[in-house]
């Protein structure tokens, strides 16, 4: 069965995760503060689009408002071909595997990936993210010559406990009344790209119907690196 981008990073995190979603997501449970935190990490991207400029989003929609995401890929391949500058939303499938790209900018004979992450930090599971955007689009055709993350550039909260290594090549930008912060992390989405390849199909196995729950004890990951939306399913013993 194909996976999505979301479906990959949940699956690494737990493969229950991804199955219980596939199979029984009646249990979950998105706790308010989570979902404001999701709320204000899609207006804080959908406030970046215009962050180099004119750009031309791939957002399509049925009648019913659900995503249509065959429209969606079509109008990617078109705007690939006709060397649309600035794409966001950018979509693209792989044996049915989906990926939909915040930005995609045009630059010399390839395109450099970015993702729009509402944080002050770099974070593992964002380059994995990229890395598995990356192996699409490569799969997909396009040559893809960096990966970056456009981050918060404004001065983090009090306490805010920012750890990561350091980067020798970022910027910041200042867009609609936001600093935002442009990180390279082109070296660690390439490994996340093998770790994509070793792994999207036996993922996506787990969405299979005849697949069974696989057994997995609570432990850190189920907080590490987010609180999983199946946590009081798997602690009601």
């Amino acid at each position: 069965m194909p996976i999505s981008k979301t479906d990959f990073i949940r699956g690494l995190q737990c493969e229950k995760m991804l199955w219980l979603d596939a199979h029984a997501p009646e249990y979950k449970i998105i706790p308010p503060e989570v979902q404001a935190k999701l709320d204000a990490g899609n207006e804080f991207g959908d406030n970046a689009m215009g962050i180099f400029g004119e750009y031309t989003e791939m957002t399509s929609f049925h009648e019913d408002g659900r995503l249509y995401f065959s429209a969606m890929i079509e109008k990617t391949k078109a705007c690939l071909e006709e060397g649309t500058p600035v794409l966001c939303e950018a979509s693209f499938t792989w044996y049915g595997n989906f990926c939909a790209a915040d930005i995609l900018k045009k630059e010399g004979e390839g395109y450099v990936l970015y993702e729009v992450k509402n944080a002050y930090s770099v974070r593992k599971e964002f380059v994995t993210d990229l890395g598995f955007q990356r192996f699409l689009l490569r799969k997909c055709g396009v040559k893809v010559t960096a990966c970056k993350l456009i981050l918060r550039g404004d001065t983090p909260p009090e306490g805010y406990a920012c750890q990561e290594e350091a980067f020798s090549q970022e910027e910041f930008l200042e867009h609609n009344g936001f600093t935002y912060r442009i990180v390279d992390v082109t070296k660690g989405a390439r490994e996340a790209d093998k770790l994509a390849s070793d792994r999207i199909f036996e993922l996506g196995k787990l969405k299979r119907k005849d697949m069974p729950m696989p057994d997995i004890s609570p432990d850190e990951h189920c907080l590490t690196p987010y609180r999983c939306w199946y946590y009081d399913f798997c602690h009601k013993e």
